[in-house]
């Protein structure tokens, strides 16, 4: 007899019973229990519970920057820019200024801060004259508090104004209400403001130039590309923040770009030399209309910047909005 038919026997023993284990011991395969599933009804709270203590467990985050397809090609969304603004706990606050307005970034969705809003105005002693949840409103005797999505999805601004004007000693208390308290979320919700199919930056190419176009207005938008270029282009050699100009809404940036990261790789490698060397480029910010505004990325050198590096550094930029 053939020696390897002797082992066929064997062979199969071992099979069935990795086949076991698969099923019922070390290797269990979930695969199998998905397929055996049973659908339930879902569960029925009773009708009389207090909304305000239940939310979703697992929730399904919204999907934002998508855009619909056109000849049949989609376009990815906005890389999610590395940096240190990023990396704060949800429920932080910060303060925006240009100009003379004047308001607060949470970090937190519309719909967690209303409620707080509402806390807030309880515990202040203040008379609501007005309150509209679907537009963010707060009136009070005092002054008109609000709340609507800021630019960065998941962020809310808020404001605190009477007749126009920033009430400073308002959002000094709102400040430090928020800082106080740990945002939790609720039953209340501002749906209509949240913008779900909203895109948030679209690319054009005009020429042999890229420029981004982003659904907001061009002061507000400047206020905040401004706190982020502070916090992310703060790497010597890399990325600087050199200068900020509110009344031409433009920043001019040192940055080591794509082509000159490669460069400095490969002569790295041959001469153990990094030798990079950065560009100084100006960003700029153009009204296109009311709620819409064009980011441009212009060399102040002799030399432009090429194709590729100019979208590589607008995509990094707008990034810094998600």
């Amino acid at each position: 007899m053939n020696s390897a038919l002797k082992w066929m026997p064997l062979v199969a023993v071992t099979a069935l019973a990795m086949a076991g284990c698969a099923r019922d011991g070390f290797y269990h395969d979930r695969n199998l229990d998905y397929d055996e599933a049973e659908e339930r009804a879902p569960l029925v709270l009773p009708d009389g519970r207090n909304a305000a203590r239940y939310r979703d467990a697992m929730p399904v985050p919204e999907v934002s920057g998508t855009r619909p397809a056109e000849e049949g090609v989609v376009d990815a969304p906005l890389p999610q820019a590395l940096s240190p603004g990023r990396s704060r706990e949800r429920g932080y606050v910060e303060r925006r200024a240009i100009g003379d307005e004047r308001w607060l970034v949470v970090g937190a969705e519309p719909s967690t801060v209303w409620p707080e809003l509402e806390r807030f105005v309880r515990r202040r002693g203040l008379t609501v004259t007005a309150s509209d949840s679907r537009r963010g409103t707060l009136d009070t005797d005092q002054a008109r508090i609000s709340v609507r999505p800021a630019l960065r999805s998941g962020d809310s601004e808020i404001r605190c104004e009477q007749d126009g004007t920033p009430q400073a000693a308002c959002l000094t208390a709102l400040e430090r209400h928020f800082e106080a308290r740990s945002l939790s979320p609720s039953a209340a919700s501002l749906a209509a403001q949240r913008p779900e199919a909203q895109d948030r930056a679209s690319f054009e190419r005009r020429d042999d130039d890229w420029q981004v176009v982003l659904p907001f207005q061009a002061d507000r938008l400047w206020a905040e590309l401004d706190h982020q270029l502070a916090l992310d282009f703060a790497v010597e050699g890399r990325r600087e923040l050199l200068e900020r100009n509110p009344a031409s809404r433009s920043f001019l940036v040192s940055y080591l770009t794509q082509s000159e990261r490669q460069r400095g790789l490969l002569r790295s490698l041959a001469t153990l030399n990094l030798g990079e060397s950065s560009r100084q480029v100006r960003l700029g910010l153009n009204a296109r209309g009311p709620e819409e505004t064009v980011l441009t990325a212009q060399s102040v050198d002799e030399e432009p910047l090429s194709t590729e590096d100019q979208r590589e550094l607008l995509e990094r930029v707008a990034g810094l909005l998600r």
